[in-house]
């Protein structure tokens, strides 16, 4: 591929001897890979899993469609290899306080809930409004429980989040050098100066990001370019300006330290990781871990509270009584706009943030009903739920082009989750021996 000279001859001086193959892999196709998802329950998965991939469970080398029941039910998710590590470097356990600072479109957020095992709190914030809305598509369609998801910046979430997470994940926006050969438009928006730019942009981030840490908390740091710039020298200011320590972070075949010579020389930066694509199964990757060394007490922060009215709060607890067993019912409810929200009671409260969600969405209130949430049916286990429907790969093929099914007449009237090969993938309702469709329009394709 056309690689800028300016690029190739920065990365002739900082390589070397490994100069002439790193500049080659450009040429090479970029792997493509999956993870599966251990949030929802098994289910008759068609996927091949034969290539697994060393350094996380459920990931594997490979393509899948995004046209097809795994993907559409949240059982899958298409990701990046070299991009799966970052979560894994993060190591969230369940119960947990976790920011996915700049998030989207949702891969190391997702990835970050399956290791939280939805026990604990993940705030997910995204500062651009387009995507962040694809933000929100890739943690309902995941099953993520009670995420706060944000389109907010980092210097309004310090404020409403004082030393406040327990840790903190900043896949900063880079120069992308490390995506060039899966995206080769990046090469075009690339110059000299560009990694410097950014690494202004990337020092303010972390600034805000450190005062929402907690004393003794973890901050993780990533990016997708090779530029020592926005790598090894940030970290290295990190260093130098704040109470922090680098973490060794274990290594699987084909990555490699940082370098301290490419920075100020401090060896801490050893401790850091590159992926790149001559080295590794995957596209160009930096990731850093650190500890902060501080001392001192969270901040207490005002949560939010519910606010369903007591007619909300009826309707929604007659729609449990209809259709969930006894053990499923969400208590905390925030009345959002049109919807009816589940939220976790440890987030902030919400005045003067930008929310896209505050929690996960039980249903649209409408006049004497709640009509259930498309999210819902997705993150629920069917163990709750009465009334279950299974569809076969047929009538799922019409059911996401939005049309109607028929059903047995003699089934009783009123919601079902709907399932497709024991994945569970939306609601509708039944009336007269029809399935009705609720699949919501947006999202509708033709398989």
């Amino acid at each position: 591929m056309q690689l800028p000279e300016d690029f190739k001859n920065k990365y002739h001086d900082l390589l070397g001897d490994d100069y002439q193959s790193f500049i080659d892999s450009f040429d090479d196709d970029s792997y493509n890979a999956f993870r599966t998802n251990p949030l929802k329950p098994k289910a008759d998965v068609h996927l091949d899993r034969s290539r697994p991939i060393a350094y996380t469970e459920n990931g594997y080398y490979g393509k899948v469609s995004g046209k097809t029941v795994e993907h559409q039910s949240g059982y899958v998710y298409s990701q990046e290899p070299s991009a799966m590590y970052v979560a894994e470097v993060a190591n969230p356990t369940p119960g947990d306080k976790v920011l996915d600072l700049c998030a989207a479109p949702g891969g190391k957020s997702t990835h970050l809930a399956g290791l939280m095992q939805n026990k604990g709190l993940l705030v997910s914030n995204e500062i651009e409004r387009g995507r962040a809305k694809v933000l929100v598509e890739n943690l309902e369609r995941f099953g993520v429980f009670d995420p706060l998801i944000l389109n907010e910046d980092p210097k309004t979430l310090s404020k409403h989040f004082p030393r406040y997470f327990d840790k903190i994940l900043i896949d900063a926006p880079c120069s992308g050098e490390g995506m060039f050969r899966k995206n080769h438009e990046a090469t075009k928006y690339w110059s000299k100066d560009y990694p410097r730019e950014c690494a202004i942009r990337q020092k303010e981030i972390v600034a805000e990001a450190i005062k929402m840490l907690k004393p003794g908390g973890q901050l993780i740091y990533s990016t997708c370019t090779f530029a020592p710039e926005e790598d090894e020298q940030i970290i290295a200011w990190i260093l130098d300006n704040y109470d922090f320590k680098t973490l060794p972070i274990k290594k699987y075949d084909g990555m490699v330290s940082g370098k301290p010579e490419w920075a100020d020389g401090n060896e801490a930066l050893k401790n850091t990781i590159r992926l790149f694509p001559h080295l590794f199964k995957g596209d160009g990757h930096f990731i850093a871990k650190l500890q902060s060394l501080s001392s001192g007490k969270s901040k207490k922060i005002k949560h939010q509270t519910g606010n369903a009215s007591t007619e909300v709060r009826r309707e929604w607890e007659e729609f449990c009584k209809r259709n969930f067993q006894n053990d499923f019912y969400p208590h905390h409810l925030l009345e959002f706009g049109k919807m009816l929200y589940s939220f976790n009671p440890e987030i902030p409260n919400l005045n003067g943030l930008k929310v896209m969600r505050p929690g996960t969405p039980l249903g649209m209130i409408k006049k004497n009903r709640i009509e259930p949430a498309y999210a819902l049916a997705l993150a629920i286990n069917p163990h709750d739920v009465k009334n279950v429907i299974e569809i076969d790969d047929n009538q799922w093929d019409r059911y996401v082009h939005g049309d109607t099914i028929t059903v047995d007449a003699k089934l009783k009237k009123g919601w079902y989750l709907i399932q497709c090969r024991s994945m569970n993938i939306g609601f509708g309702k039944v009336v007269n021996g029809t399935l009705k469709n609720f699949f919501p329009k947006g999202l509708r394709f033709k398989v």
